[in-house]
């Protein structure tokens, strides 16, 4: 009985899942059957009869190609667990330059919003993946479409041998016979199929909606030279940065330490005690141009970092949180000093967001060898926050995910509201 209502089961999930398939491989037919049966209502007398029902299919077909790639794409995932990936082209980060404009990586804008519209419309038409969605929908229906098809077509075959559907010499009274024959046939091979007709998909998804290397290759050189121009525009904002502190910091101070220290020469023999107070207050201002200059150095490249590696750094760095931070780590091999700096300068924004925005009390850091290869690094920093993060575009864990982007690395983040948040970093790399 058990292995009876189990079979009973995987023939009703798979009849629920064929239907799917069923109804998704054939949306697109169905509006080229819509397009023909207009045709045909408006008649061929009419020369312009076959307008509309050209505009329907094209426009259909190019309307519903990605839609229907996606679907599929979902359902695959989620009943076998494969990834088909996508491919799309990713939008570059609109930035907006020091004349006003905005750059979305094709043209200028005098807005964010037109530049944004712009840069859409490009990228949706000038994809490559468009003509493999498009080929997709063709093959879709001929293949696990028709497939699919299979369990209902089985089930409207068999309720209308029951009901007498065919004809008079196939109802159900005693001349019936051949229409109920025909129904237990149509059922039959429904139930039959049911448990099968639907794992055609993954398969003809796997072979013609991944990515060809060509697609690949380019997506790879779009995604790098957008990194190109993330890195490029983070450095020249951390150069202004630099610059900024060393004016308004370090430089007045010294420039106020040499004109007390004028003053204090012209002073010597006329008043030396007003010499000696500015003296000591030359004294104060040096050692305070001091720990700023230690500060802006350590802003830009942590001592610790270079002498220690990065474990140490974020051990100091947990030290002078004002959380309660606990450091593990499990690194057989140090990773290059690249990366170190990106994902210790990761940890520590991580670190600042739990203290701003989440209202943390206590943080855990965890390093361990990543999952992507060897010498790769994975970081685990998890707070007990208030949940809720989520990476929008132009945020803070945008670009930090874009950051890490260029040394091929990810970033995971997995908060539901009330906490925990759990932020996952790795990176490739080649160990030294």
């Amino acid at each position: 009985m058990g292995q009876l209502g189990r079979w009973a089961v995987r023939v009703g999930v798979g009849f629920l899942r064929a239907c799917a398939v069923a109804g998704v491989g054939m949306l697109v037919p169905a509006v080229w059957a819509a397009a023909v049966a207009l045709g045909i209502r408006w008649g061929p007398g009419n020369p312009w009869s076959w307008v509309a029902p050209v505009v329907l299919v094209c426009a259909g077909t190019l309307a519903l190609s990605r839609p229907v790639c996606r679907a599929v794409r979902a359902l695959v995932a989620r009943w076998t667990g494969t990834v088909v990936p996508a491919g799309y082209r990713e939008a570059p980060p609109v930035t907006r330059l020091s004349t006003g404009y905005w750059w979305n990586g094709f043209g200028y804008e005098r807005t964010r919003r037109d530049a944004l519209m712009d840069q859409r419309w490009r990228i949706r038409w000038n994809d490559p993946a468009n003509l493999r969605d498009l080929r997709f929908t063709a093959i879709l229906p001929l293949t696990a479409g028709l497939v699919a098809l299979l369990p209902p077509a089985g089930v409207a075959v068999a309720v209308l041998g029951f009901a007498g559907g065919f004809g008079p010499g196939f109802g159900s009274g005693p001349s019936g016979t051949p229409g109920r024959l025909v129904g237990v046939l149509g059922l039959a091979t429904a139930v039959a199929v049911s448990p099968y007709a639907w794992r055609t998909i993954e398969p003809v998804a796997v072979r013609f909606l991944r990515p060809s290397a060509a697609m690949a290759l380019a997506e790879r050189v779009e995604r790098l030279t957008a990194q190109r121009a993330e890195v490029t525009i983070a450095q020249a904002a951390e150069i202004r940065r630099i610059e900024r502190d060393l004016h308004d910091g370090a430089q007045a101070r010294l420039v106020g330490l040499g004109l007390s220290l004028a003053t204090a020469e012209k002073l010597m023999e006329t008043d030396p005690d007003r010499a000696k107070a500015l003296m000591r207050e030359a004294r104060a201002g040096a050692t305070a141009s001091l720990t700023e200059l230690r500060e802006l150095v350590r802003g830009i490249n942590p001592p610790v970092l270079s002498d220690r590696g990065l474990v140490d750094a974020l051990r100091a760095l947990a030290l002078d949180s004002p959380l309660d931070v606990a450091v593990r780590a499990d690194l057989r091999h140090r990773p290059d000093p690249p990366v170190e700096s990106a994902l210790y300068f990761a940890v520590a924004e991580l670190l600042s967001n739990a203290v701003k925005h989440a209202g943390a009390t206590r943080v855990r850091i965890s390093l361990t060898e990543g999952a992507t290869g060897a010498g790769s690094v994975a970081v685990e920093v998890e707070d007990d926050g208030r949940g809720g993060a989520l990476v929008r575009d132009g945020g803070g864990l945008a670009g930090l995910r874009r950051r890490l982007a260029a040394f091929d690395g990810t970033l995971e983040i997995t908060s539901p509201v009330g906490g925990p948040t759990l932020a996952t970093l790795e990176v490739p790399c080649a160990s030294s």
